[in-house]
């Protein structure tokens, strides 16, 4: 098991942040494609050594922003209120938790498909995904009300495929659902894996 990193400088603490809110600004103005490392570095006025100490690449970025952004997700599903927090029935969380992800997946979906993109197995990985899968699986084998592990792990990986990222895109952005409409469609079909 690898030490930990030791906790970064003030300083260095004060210019992540900068590369990553310069960062997050320059896709809300240029999206993905006008996110560059030269274009990085100027906009949060720090040098290109500083940038790449913090980041190697495009991925690495994206996949820091979206570590932002998953830590209020994360704390609504284990500390929130149900139903996506704790105290609904597993179905119900399920379904909470199939529309949060999706309004997650599909609003930073470029980020998210740059970062599974600069990884031979995807989805796979990514820092988070266990979490998330591990998630559903606690989730399906409720619902399932069984007591074997395999089969509550095969059902989630079954639900995380529904809802991958590349899936969201084909759906939205190649076939023209509008997100609204897919929700409840895709929390009837996530249900029904879990059920099945």
């Amino acid at each position: 098991m690898a030490a930990p990193e030791p906790p970064l400088r003030a300083d260095a603490q004060r210019n992540r942040r900068r590369i990553l809110d310069a960062a997050a600004q320059l896709l809300a103005d240029e999206g993905v494609g006008g996110l560059t490392m030269d274009e990085l570095a100027k906009r949060a006025q720090v040098g290109k050594g500083t940038l790449y100490r913090n980041f190697t690449d495009k991925a690495g970025i994206a996949s820091a922003l979206l570590d932002d952004r998953v830590r209020d997700m994360h704390s609504r599903m284990l500390q929130g209120p149900p139903p996506l927090g704790p105290g609904a029935p597993g179905d119900e969380r399920l379904a909470a938790f199939t529309e949060a992800y999706m309004r997650h997946i599909s609003g930073n979906l470029d980020l998210v498909l740059l970062t599974e993109a600069s990884s031979p197995r995807g989805r796979f990985d990514r820092v988070g995904y266990p979490f998330w899968r591990r998630h559903v699986e606690i989730l399906v084998a409720e619902v399932r009300r069984q007591e074997h592990a395999e089969d509550a792990r095969l059902h989630a990986e079954a639900v995380m495929s529904v809802l991958s990222a590349a899936q969201l895109e084909q759906w939205i952005r190649i076939e023209g659902h509008e997100l609204e409409e897919l929700i409840a469609r895709v929390q009837k079909i996530v249900v029904s894996i879990a059920v099945g």
